[in-house]
């Protein structure tokens, strides 16, 4: 019987340089899911489901996250490739849809990045209206740009910094909100409980409200995900993924838990400024509310700062997540092979430079083209995300049972994903329900909005249509657990 788990993970010589450490990994995770969903948005969440609405979802897409991440925290640790979707997907389901999967993961985060540059110029105007936004976007576009060319290790450095200025700022505001709630700082009178109860609190807008809700903070958690791409050049994958796994969603979910609880406790549901959602609305973020009432005068600006390097945060992941997935396209045959090769210092700058180029050429379209066609880009990109989490699952699923099938044993696999089958399967179920019930108000008003539809679910028949296409084409067929090539990559 071939041993599953003996084959070496090298490092990569004339390939990826597996530079990134354990730091790097956990802020990547952790840098990746926070964000304006995090800084701005969260207001608009407790506003529309009430402060117990909002925790209920945000702890229920917790769990069905931390399911997803310790599925692909399994697969990473034992095949720690940096196109993992595009990988699992080909070997465990089939070869198109590890296509399908790859593809659509890149245009996600190409997309991400043109949305990103818009959202910096907002921010820029706060303090320079006067200059032109564009120029702004090009000069971040440049930094991005720059950060991803040289080395992972400058990828990693600048994303480790960029994720601890807001994990500090997400600490900071907790610290303040659970002083303010005990009655231990100065200056501001504890309201207790009273929010919570007050009005149609701790619940509002009933079950319609809580789906809304669970949305937006499907959107917050990606990025998580992000792990398993940076996997493919992780300093001794084996051991640290798993820690990073394991460490990394208890802190997100922390932060996000107990931000929500903190807002909601002290700021009704119906304050009219938690329903802003807009990241030019920086003074009226629920972060920003805090900090002036806790005396810091220069709140608005100091948040400004912060939401800043989320969305440089942001970027700069996109940029690298979009780059190495395109280049295990290339790798696999499923991409031009120019996308493969690699500089010197182990990065694929002919995939940077393309994914670059997508970026820009899509943020151009809001500027100087039709603003319907940047919204549909924006949209799609938004499901492909869930596309790819509901992707990782079923790899997951499938990667086990073949495993199993072909004698490994689990005591052999660097790390294990708790409660099998049970995770995945839950993990997929919600995570399905989220994609399809993303634009349900289309279909409660007076006519039915399809255009509103189209634009959201656009991706969907996309992603089937690529799959089917691949498979009608290259023949491709559902992989049976006996075939499965589960042993450890040699990437």
């Amino acid at each position: 019987m071939t041993d599953l788990n003996t084959a070496p993970v090298p490092t990569t010589k004339g390939g990826l340089h597996r530079d990134l450490k354990p730091r790097h990994l956990n802020m990547i995770a952790i840098g990746g899911s926070i964000g304006t969903g995090l800084f701005v948005a969260s207001g608009a969440t407790v506003a529309t489901a009430g402060p117990g609405g909002a925790l209920l979802a945000y702890a229920l897409i917790g769990v069905m996250v931390y399911f997803l991440m310790t599925s692909l925290g399994e697969m990473a640790a034992h095949m720690p490739v940096s196109g993992s979707f595009s990988t699992y997907g080909s070997r465990f389901v089939d070869d198109g849809f590890g296509f399908a999967l790859g593809w659509n993961y890149w245009y996600n985060w190409a997309v991400t990045i043109a949305a990103e540059l818009v959202a910096a110029q907002l921010i820029m105007s706060f303090w320079l209206p006067d200059v032109p936004g564009l120029y702004w976007s090009a000069l971040f576009l440049g930094l991005m740009f720059l950060l991803n060319l040289v080395s992972v290790k400058g990828f990693g450095e600048s994303e480790f910094w960029f994720a601890l200025i807001k994990v500090v700022t997400v600490v900071v505001f907790i610290g303040i909100g659970l002083a303010t709630i005990f009655g231990i700082m100065g200056g501001i009178e504890s309201p207790g409980f009273s929010n919570f109860t007050q009005g149609e609190a701790p619940f509002v807008g009933g079950l319609q409200a809580m789906v809304g809700v669970a949305m937006i903070a499907g959107f917050s958690f990606q990025g998580t995900e992000l792990i398993g791409i940076a996997a493919g050049e992780s300093e001794n994958p084996r051991k640290n993924i798993p820690i990073a796994i394991r460490q990394v969603f208890w802190r997100i979910l922390m932060f996000y838990v107990l931000a929500i609880f903190v807002i909601g406790m002290l700021i009704p549901y119906n304050e009219p400024s938690l329903l802003k959602n807009d990241a030019s609305d920086i003074s009226l973020s629920p972060f920003t509310l805090l900090f002036e009432r806790a005396g810091f005068a220069a709140a608005a600006s100091v948040m400004n700062a912060v939401i800043l390097t989320a969305i440089l945060s942001a970027g700069n992941s996109g940029m690298y997540a979009s780059t190495r997935m395109l280049y295990n396209l290339a790798l696999q045959g499923k991409a031009p092979k120019l996308f493969a090769r690699l500089s010197a210092s182990g990065v694929p700058r002919n995939a940077l430079y393309a994914t670059t180029l997508v970026g820009a050429l899509c943020f151009f379209t809001s500027i100087v083209g039709d603003s319907t066609l940047y919204t549909w880009l924006l949209n799609t990109s938004g499901m492909c995300g869930f596309i790819a989490w509901l992707g990782i699952a079923i790899s997951h699923y499938r990667f086990r049972k073949g495993y199993l099938a072909q004698g490994g044993r689990l005591q052999d696999l660097p790390y294990r994903a708790k409660l099998f089958p049970l995770g995945p399967l839950f993990a997929f179920g919600l995570c399905l329900t989220i994609t399809l019930g993303q634009n349900y108000q289309a279909f409660f008003g007076d006519r039915i909005d399809w255009a509103g539809l189209a634009a959201t679910y656009i991706s969907l028949p996309l992603f089937l249509a690529i799959w089917l296409g691949y498979k009608l084409k290259k023949g491709s067929r559902l992989v049976r657990y006996s075939e499965m090539d589960i042993r450890a990559c040699e990437d």
